[in-house]
């Protein structure tokens, strides 16, 4: 099977070609830009330098949330797009998900995180188990100092992931002292061939139309649109992508 993942979930774009578990191109960039600008283009230069026609892609993989809203937009749009075009497969999954497969070494448990802003966080609780990433509490949207105090109370060392961790890196020692422990600057990195690696074996989504972003929370706009509109209850603000 070869497959084309991609994530433009937060700061960087990754982009990989895979086949089965081979890993045929990667390409990673970790500077601000505007996704929609650079993320075709990249796809054109990995399959142009791997000689890969697009219509030879039989599965589409792509970080589905959460994130910058944007960010997510894009990818997702670019991925179902391809992928109803072309009638491939398209397998969302989770862009906590795609941090913590960096974490191979461990079986213990992998907190991968974004910062969601004003002292809140996009988290989720990892482990591998018999050779799979295991979701084992299921990302949110939350507080930094709930999600502390609920991985105190685990009393198990904890690895922290992602590029947003050194933000937090400070309270979170001071919270958790030894539980807490802290990867390499390549592990914190979304590269796009794990998530690639990660949706070898998941399930296609069946509805490729109806796919769209998970954000984990409402838009500003969205929860002030809702304050003024109580009485169309909870219809949507806006349509998905």
């Amino acid at each position: 099977m070869k497959l084309l993942a991609m994530d433009t979930a937060n700061q960087a774009v990754s982009v990989a070609l895979l086949e089965d578990q081979q890993i045929l191109g990667e390409m990673t960039v970790n500077i601000r830009q505007t996704h929609s600008q650079t993320l075709l283009p990249m796809i054109d230069q990995l399959l142009k330098q791997t000689k890969t026609p697009i219509e030879t892609i039989d599965r589409f993989v792509v970080a589905q949330g959460p994130g910058s809203y944007t960010g997510l937009r894009i990818a997702v749009t670019t991925a179902k797009s391809l992928a109803w075009t072309l009638q491939k497969e398209l397998v969302g999954l989770s862009s906590l998900a795609l941090l913590a497969g960096n974490v191979t070494d461990r079986t213990d448990l992998i907190v991968p995180l974004f910062d969601a802003r004003r002292e809140n966080v996009f988290a989720g609780v990892y482990q591998w188990q018999q050779g799979r990433l295991q979701n084992v509490v299921t990302d949110q949207h939350v507080a930094l100092s709930d999600l502390l105090a609920q991985l105190a109370l685990l009393k198990e060392p904890v690895y922290f992931v992602g590029n947003d961790v050194a933000v937090f890196k400070a309270i979170i020692q001071t919270t958790l002292g030894s539980q807490a422990h802290f990867v390499g600057a390549n592990q914190n990195l979304p590269h796009a061939a794990v998530l690639g690696q990660l949706g070898l074996t998941a399930t296609p989504v069946s509805d490729i139309h109806g796919f769209g972003p998970h954000y984990l929370r409402k838009t500003e706009a969205e929860v002030n649109w809702a304050k003024t509109h109580v009485d169309q209850g909870s219809q949507a603000y806006v349509e998905q992508v």
